[in-house]
């Protein structure tokens, strides 16, 4: 992996770093005699109140500088990388990896499988630790950075091996005893294929995981998703309803299990699974306070108790405006359901709610996070939609108006002939959106 250099891009005007002169275009080469990694080497050597800072001029002259502060106080330095060296990709070949299941003509960067525990800490993104050194587990110990989200799949190490087709995979589960001894907080995710780690292999994995409580806080166990571009991948089946009421059955049993022991119900089923089942959504307070809402697991849940609490408190009118909504499959039902609620107040508000059917990926695939502007288009083409279009801000890239397929929301906007607007997430949001606020 190519060494990051730590350039300087920005100086904060005032700041101690700009009272010593260090500029735009320097170089930061050690603080304390120590090499600087990445941003948490930074931080952490930053926050003595005694340092010593060599930097290196573009003209190559090294300056060291001596810096006495407070020990929460910046130095007011800016990088050009936020996590100050080279994202770690990916060395496996999943057999369920979603990116292998990619069509070509995609933006560059959602092909590229990022492995780092750094981003687990700072973007929540789970790592199957087959990438790590003792050196990386000796750091996140050291600098307590917690908590980190594993991708286990199974402990079986063999299974494990041929699951990620990487020889060292069942090796890497080793490092989770180092965290647990090291007293890091983890949570944990399970992508179940059908026939392969399901079953007793599953039986076996909450067993084995049960046994890091209380530092591991949770583990998720969602289905694979399976698009159309499957050609010459290994061969995966979806589940069924009845595969799907026997996976809550056996989470269901060890999570009676697990509370009644640690007050945790620790291993938690995605919410495809309750509707794959047919199955009704749990409870909040099974959800431990939804530890693992960005893997999907209780974000119907929360959705509706957010709804609920909004609604209540709506007192209505006879506003008249008709609007349309759209959203995927798996979030379909919930949507009727919550327009239908706001009619009840508010009678002669029209909502049409459309569920897009996902021909880009495939119709395995339900959820709006991956509903394409394309689809998007040609489904909605043509309808009578009203005044606005309503969609979810996860059908857009974070903090852009893109979709997916690099469409943005004005070219849909342009296309369909009918404004746009981004929801957020939670459901005093979607309230607000169905009423125009």
């Amino acid at each position: 992996m190519k060494k990051h250099e730590h350039i300087v891009r920005r100086v904060e005007p005032g700041s101690i770093a700009d009272e010593l002169g260090i500029e735009a275009g320097d170089r930061l080469l050690a603080i304390n005699g120590n090499e600087i990694e990445d941003i948490f080497d930074y931080q952490f050597y930053v926050e003595d109140e005694e340092i010593l800072l060599l930097v290196e001029k573009p003209d190559g002259e090294e300056w060291e500088l001596e810096i006495e502060k407070d020990a929460d106080e910046q130095l007011g330095i800016e990088f050009g990388s936020g996590l100050m060296d080279e994202y770690r990709s990916c060395r496996n070949k999943c057999i369920f990896c979603f990116i292998d299941q990619m069509p070509e003509g995609m933006r560059d960067t959602l092909y590229f499988k990022d492995d780092d525990s750094r981003l687990s800490f700072l973007q929540g993104n789970y790592v199957t630790l087959t990438n790590m050194s003792d050196h990386d587990i000796d750091r996140i110990i050291r600098y307590r950075l917690e908590p980190i989200n594993i991708s286990f799949q199974t402990t079986n190490p063999e299974l494990r091996c041929r699951m990620l087709h990487n020889r060292f995979a069942g090796d890497a589960l080793k490092k989770v005893d180092q965290l647990f001894q090291g007293g890091i907080e983890m949570n944990g995710q399970i992508v179940l294929c059908k026939g392969i780690n399901d079953g007793e292999e599953l039986e076996r994995s909450i067993r084995d995981l049960s046994g890091y409580l209380p530092l591991l806080k949770s583990v998720s166990v969602v289905p694979v998703g399976l698009t159309r571009y499957r050609e010459g991948l290994y061969p995966l089946e979806p589940f069924t309803k009845e595969d799907a009421r026997q996976v809550l059955s056996v989470i269901h049993r060890w999570q009676e299990k697990l509370y009644d022991k640690y007050g945790l119900h620790f291993i938690h089923a995605g919410d495809e699974w309750y509707l794959l089942a047919e199955e009704e959504i749990p409870e909040e307070e099974r959800y431990d306070g939804y530890l693992q809402l960005e893997n999907g697991v209780g974000m119907l849940r929360l959705l509706q108790n957010e709804f609920e609490e909004g609604y209540r408190g709506l007192e209505g009118s006879n506003q008249a405006r008709k609007i349309s909504v759209a959203t995927g499959r798996l979030a379909y039902p919930y949507l009727c359901e919550f327009a239908g609620r706001i009619r009840e107040k508010y009678p002669n508000l029209e909502i049409r709610v459309y569920a897009v059917r996902n021909d880009f990926f495939g119709e395995r695939i339900t959820v709006s996070g991956l509903v394409t502007a394309q689809d998007l288009i040609a489904q909605l083409k043509g309808e009578d939609l009203g005044s606005r279009l309503l969609i979810p801000c996860s059908m857009l890239k974070a903090d852009e108006d893109v979709f997916l397929d690099d469409y943005t929301v004005k070219e849909v906007s342009e296309a369909l002939q009918v404004p746009v607007d981004i929801v957020k997430s939670s459901g005093q949001d979607l309230i607000s959106a169905f009423l125009g606020e």
